[in-house]
């Protein structure tokens, strides 16, 4: 009868260690009370008035190119939201036009990726 190599070949495992890559999560932030003394008019002209917040572009991207990754195509929502990144196509983390052309949502398993080609 044949011999059986039952130990003579152990299956070795790879192990590949992970890139420690920190993403920030963007919770909601509460907003500050309104002076109850204002009228409306006046809370939506200073509203108006008032320049975008640097971190604000997440939120636009979302609205413009909603929950999913442009990259996998998978889809998040709310509770899952965290795991989507804004990715600047030009690199550029300072050009936020308002029309959202130079970003891209990508969860954070393919922005890892992307950054690195």
């Amino acid at each position: 009868m044949g011999e059986q190599n039952s130990c003579a070949c152990k299956q070795v495992q790879e192990v590949i260690p992970m890139r420690k890559t920190s993403y920030r999560i963007h919770r909601n932030r509460q907003a500050k009370k309104a002076d109850p003394n204002k009228s409306v008019e006046e809370i939506v002209r200073e509203l108006q008035q008032t320049p975008l917040r640097k971190s604000d572009y997440r939120e636009r991207s979302l609205d413009i190119h909603g929950f999913i990754c442009a990259r996998c195509g998978r889809e998040f929502d709310h509770k899952t939201s965290h795991l989507l990144t804004v990715h600047h196509k030009d690199g550029n983390h300072l050009n936020n036009p308002p029309d959202g052309s130079n970003w891209e949502n990508l969860c954070v398993y393919c922005h890892d990726e992307e950054h690195n080609w």
